[in-house]
């Protein structure tokens, strides 16, 4: 594949990436400002995006506070940036201000396998041993023999046991099956504490994978009380062919540099955004090829096997504690399947690739596709992080 730095990078606005009704939404972002020597914890007022470490040093701690949505609306900010001007700058750079992903200190979790469409997909990729040359003979296999004794069955119930008989005697029970119907979801760490990368950046794809594509998700923001104060998008990067070959291979096909994209912003849960409207989230997906290639698909939280507010449980609770809080991934329904060189071996990714993640009550999360090798390092750790702060009388 060509490299990716011949491609130019998208190109964002304000307009491009608010959600629709960002005058109504309390809107919480993440700022790299080289005058201040560190991020900054900021929120979006209409045109202008304001500073607001010196009220809430980073966002797990604000939202931490019965008060955030109050805090983000109100409270005195500091230094003031022109949204545009944040999307035009070149993420990366030490001497720009540019957003970045709106999370810090939350731990990445992902729950996988969680709408039928992709849980069969997952099964085809172990069926085919990782290898896209045999991606559409399995499919027609399992979707005849598998895909119906999965429809409307809830995880975990008796009708899924059931299933899971059925498909047992017939040689057809999967690792993924077990996790998409079975009373336990996947849950795993997708990515280290602040290596997530925001809207604008790009977004890292192993040389060694020839199989490949986008995780459009909506992602919940989740304090240390298991509350979910607030939602986002992502795009929670799958190598196809690593994880096809051994699903103890996830971590490898899973993280690696710029492997993770959240934004643009969190959305906090407030009287006009409940749960009940991020159970409703519609997802949007638009890829463009730097050879003017599109596919598009999308992606809806009302399809979901299992409740949102399930998989929180299933990840925070007496089994398992989060002082700093999580972001968690919800799964997606999108799993690409229209060929897009040889016949049969379905979609992968170009460098270059314009990856448009959107949903209208979220805004837009965009990447380019490049290399993870020559993504830009992850050099601003935790350690990093807390001497930024201590630095500016923060901590």
């Amino acid at each position: 594949m060509e490299a990716a730095a011949a491609h130019p990078r998208p190109a964002l606005t304000a307009d491009s990436v608010l959600p629709e009704d960002a005058g109504r939404a309390a809107l919480v972002a993440r700022v790299h400002d080289p005058e201040a020597g560190g991020p900054c914890v900021a929120a979006v007022r209409g045109e202008d995006v304001v500073d607001l470490t010196a009220v809430a040093p980073t966002v797990s701690g604000l939202l931490e506070r019965d008060d955030a949505v109050e805090v983000v609306r109100e409270a005195p900010g500091g230094r003031r940036w022109r949204l545009d001007d944040l999307l035009s700058a070149q993420p990366g750079r030490p001497d720009v201000p540019h957003l970045l992903a709106p999370v810090d200190l939350q731990v990445i979790k992902a729950a996988g396998v969680t709408f039928a469409r992709s849980l069969l997909e997952r099964v085809i990729e172990e069926r085919t041993g990782g290898d896209p040359a045999q991606a559409a003979r399995v499919r027609e296999r399992v979707v005849r023999l598998v895909g119906g004794r999965l429809d409307g069955i809830r995880p975990g119930s008796p009708e899924a046991a059931k299933a899971k008989d059925l498909l047992v005697a017939g040689g057809l029970w999967s690792q993924y099956l077990e996790v998409g119907i079975g009373p336990d979801p996947e849950v795993f760490t997708k990515a280290p504490v602040l290596s997530a990368v925001g809207t604008g950046a790009d977004i890292g794809v192993l040389r060694a994978s020839v199989w490949n594509n986008p995780e459009p998700e909506a992602v919940l923001v989740v304090d240390s009380r298991g509350r979910v104060r607030g939602a986002t998008l992502g795009n929670d990067v799958n190598l196809r062919d690593v994880e096809g070959r051994s699903a103890l291979l996830l971590s490898r096909a899973k993280d690696n540099n710029a492997s993770c994209a959240i934004g643009p912003f969190v959305r906090l849960l407030d009287d006009g955004f409940g749960i009940g409207a991020v159970r409703d989230l519609d997802i949007g997906l638009r890829i463009e090829g730097p050879d003017g290639y599109v596919l598009r698909g999308s992606s809806s939280l009302r399809e979901i096997s299992r409740d949102v507010l399930d998989l929180v449980s299933a990840t925070h609770g007496a089994h398992h504690q989060y002082p700093d809080g999580f972001a968690l991934f919800t799964g997606t329904l999108f799993a690409p399947t229209e060929d897009r060189k040889n016949p049969g071996e379905g979609f992968t990714h170009e460098y270059g690739d314009v990856v448009h993640i959107s949903s209208p009550r979220l805004g837009a999360l965009v990447n380019r596709v490049v290399p993870s090798e020559e993504a830009p390092p992850w050099t601003f750790g935790v350690g990093a992080l807390m001497r930024s702060l201590a630095g500016r009388g923060f901590l």
